[in-house]
């Protein structure tokens, strides 16, 4: 192994760095589980420590342990995070940006962050880079990077430890090439810390031995690796996924996110495979109108294939089901041939006619051209070239594909077999819960294969290989999220009107550009029709925002819980009534309003009859038989949380939106302070959060509206 040193802590490697680089340091740290947090934590504190040193860190989606709000959810959350985190090491500078400490030589620039952690911190919101995901290193470059540190998967062989980059190639492999063909003699260093829990992945992952300077290895730093929990799934949620579920063609592409509504999709196209005839009832029931755009909700048949920045939990269940199989190849006459029909994934006669056709397949072999089709599985490993010949098994043969005789020999060896090295899904980064993580570690040789983790410079743009990346991705849908829509079919998606950022651009406006260069491809944005309760109802579909994510030149496919809006290449007039007809009827007159006072659409339109009726109830009325039957479960994908902590968990995330709702909250307070609750049937639940004597008015107001919340939702009985 040829990489510099081997070291066994982190702040040897920190000394190593500014020996390198010098005091003044700017330092790329990958987005998420990536992330060396304590060698992160060594740079920081060696700044900390002397002034002399500036520290500059940019990086993006800095994990955070959760921060309940009050000491009832504390006393819920607590052992609920002890639980799930263990001993995870905490990011220094995130406590010192929260509590406004950051020393004055040390600053962080993040390009992404978790949804709307940093609205109310000062230096994160101006420090901030906005980036597309594939100008990320192009930014950080000109900021000066010097320094490169990532976590990393090790494994141990003959010839020395084996690096994976493992959850995080989506950066790192550019980064790197970027400073060796461009730093123009810049210091530089690389530095991976191995964790012995994180999965290695195989392909572009695993990188040469001198691809870093220094490994870090000490199994003192395998803390627990920072999970996310599964996201409950509202049942609008359900609604908005399986509207979106239906323009997903059998044979085609998927890119989908986390959270929520990522997992509803996931477990739609689930319920579209394994339980057709009730999805369809689902979907006919939930379309007022159908779009062109929509398939008939058959099962997937051919499968999918994934090309997605993010490798989410969703996926892996859509590969376990049997739904994303579809292969593909980076050779484009392989891939046109498989498209086309022409050809399958099997080595056979029909394959070679077409290889020869296509110049696949050369008459005369030589050795670039063996390789290539031995790496295939087009040629057995046992063929070689041998003076002007060929030798098969050991049987010499001329080399001419064109001979019977050569071409039968070859064909016999290889008959049946199936093509190899086809990819199923290609991600940059994963993120998820603990048996994601789990399940990429016990993946066998198979599973390996199939998923290559790669940099978002493949993942997210066409540009590195435009003609094979169309034909591996046809009939794509890029399935994302957004904020806000405007009537004119411009999308916020990651920051507010006064300029506060919520998230980050991400990869958001790569795959919708992307979507609209690629032959067949569309851009899903999903957007719930709603935000905020009671007197506190807004609209996400509103007549005009002051800020933009996608542009309206960029508009695609909109869609709501209430139906699909399919934007592309209408009118503005067209568009607006398509977005009216999936906003909440209670927006609808309001919106229809404003556009005709703007002069957008006729005095005389009027909103069709059955696009009226887009409301809560309607949804409840629809999914929820399906809901209690359980095909649409609040955690499609299983959960770490108790029966009892789920239970308390909704009951407080109700009280506490009825806090923000005067009238409904005195109400509801009256109606608690009348009843007389079970509380010897609660007391489980009262200890549980450490409020079965309250010792506060409020905690003893919010201890009856517990207990009333508990039985009219059938989980006490009343005296």
């Amino acid at each position: 192994m040829d990489v510099s040193e081997l070291l066994t802590t982190v702040e040897a490697a920190v000394e190593r760095a500014i020996e390198t680089v010098g005091r003044d340091l700017v330092v790329a740290a990958p987005l998420g589980l990536g992330k060396p947090v304590q060698l992160v934590n060594a740079f920081y504190r060696r700044a900390a420590e002397d002034p002399d040193i500036s520290l500059h860190i940019l990086t993006a989606l800095s994990l955070e342990l959760p921060a309940p709000g009050s000491h009832i959810e504390a006393s819920l959350a607590g052992p609920i995070v002890e639980r799930l985190f263990g001993d995870y090491e905490e990011l220094d500078y995130m406590k010192a940006l929260r509590s406004d400490s950051l020393p004055p030589n040390i600053k962080v620039s993040e390009l992404y962050f978790k949804a709307g952690s940093m609205k109310n911190v000062p230096q994160a919101q101006q420090n901030y880079i906005s980036s597309n995901y594939t100008h990320i290193i192009r930014d950080m470059f000109s900021s000066g990077i010097n320094v490169l540190v990532q976590m990393v998967a090790v494994r141990d062989t003959p010839s020395g430890p084996a690096v994976s980059l493992s959850c995080n190639p989506d950066i790192s492999l550019e980064m790197v090439e970027c400073m060796r063909e461009r730093g123009e003699g810049r210091p530089f260093v690389s530095i991976a810390q191995a964790h012995d829990d994180l999965p290695f992945m195989d392909h572009d992952a695993a990188v040469d031995d001198d691809f870093f300077d220094i490994l870090v290895r000490n199994p003192q730093y395998n803390r627990t690796l920072f999970a996310v929990p599964n996201a409950a799934v509202p049942l609008s949620d359900y609604a908005t996924a399986l509207h979106a579920s239906t323009l997903i063609p059998d044979g085609g592409t998927l890119q989908i996110g986390i959270g929520a509504l990522g997992d509803a999709v996931a477990h739609s196209c689930i319920l579209r495979q394994e339980h057709n005839a009730a999805y369809r009832e689902m979907a006919a029931a939930l379309t007022h109108q159908r779009t062109p755009l929509a398939t008939e909700g058959g099962r997937f048949q051919q499968g999918l294939y994934v090309s997605t920045e993010m490798f989410v939990n969703g996926m892996m269940h859509l590969i376990e089901h049997g739904i994303v199989k579809r292969k593909v190849y980076d050779n484009l006459v392989l891939q046109r041939g498989l498209n086309a029909g022409e050809i399958d994934h099997r080595v056979d006669a029909r394959l070679y006619d077409y290889g020869r056709r296509t110049g696949l397949m050369p008459r005369h072999l030589e050795v670039h051209s063996l390789a290539e089709l031995q790496y295939w599985g087009i040629l057995g490993e046992d063929v070689a070239i041998a003076d002007d010949g060929l030798v098969v098994g050991g049987a010499a043969l001329p080399n001419d594909l064109d001979n019977p005789d050569t071409r039968a020999a070859l064909l016999q060896r290889v008959s049946g077999r199936e093509l190899r090295h086809g990819r199923i899904l290609h991600g940059g980064f994963f993120l998820g819960p603990r048996d994601f993580y789990d399940k990429l570690r016990s993946l066998d040789a198979e599973g390996r294969e199939r998923i290559c983790m790669t940099g978002v410079r493949r993942t997210n743009q066409l540009l590195l290989d435009y003609h094979l990346y169309c034909a591996q991705r046809q009939k794509a849908r890029f399935i994302n999220t957004g904020m806000i829509v405007s009537l004119n079919g411009g999308v916020a998606s990651d920051a507010l009107e006064d300029g506060t950022v919520v998230s980050g651009v991400g990869g958001q406006y790569n795959f919708v550009a992307m979507a609209q260069d690629l032959p067949g491809a569309h851009s899903i944005l999903c957007i719930r029709s709603t935000r905020g309760h009671g007197r506190q109802l807004q609209s996400n579909i509103v007549p005009f925002y002051g800020y933009t994510t996608i542009p309206k030149h960029l508009r695609d496919v909109i869609v709501t819980e209430y139906g699909v809006a399919d934007l592309r290449g209408q009118s503005d007039a067209e568009i607006i009534k398509r977005l009216i007809n999936i906003a909440d009827s209670r927006f609808q007159e309001r919106l229809l309003e404003f556009a005709k006072n703007h002069a957008k659409l006729p005095r005389d339109y009027r909103i069709p009859f059955e696009a009226r009726n887009n409301t809560p109830e309607k949804l409840k009325k629809i999914l929820g038989p399906h809901q209690r039957s359980g095909l649409l479960p609040d955690y499609p994908f299983g959960t770490e949380l108790t029966e009892q902590e789920i239970t308390l968990a909704a009951s407080l995330r109700r009280i506490k939106a009825l806090s923000q709702e005067p009238g409904q909250f005195v109400a509801a307070a009256f109606r608690a302070l009348l009843h007389h609750g079970d509380e010897a049937a609660a007391r489980p639940f009262l200890e549980r959060i450490k409020l079965e004597h309250p010792e506060t008015t409020r905690d003893f107001l919010v201890q009856q509206l517990l207990l009333l919340d508990l039985e009219e939702r059938g989980m006490l009985k009343v005296s």
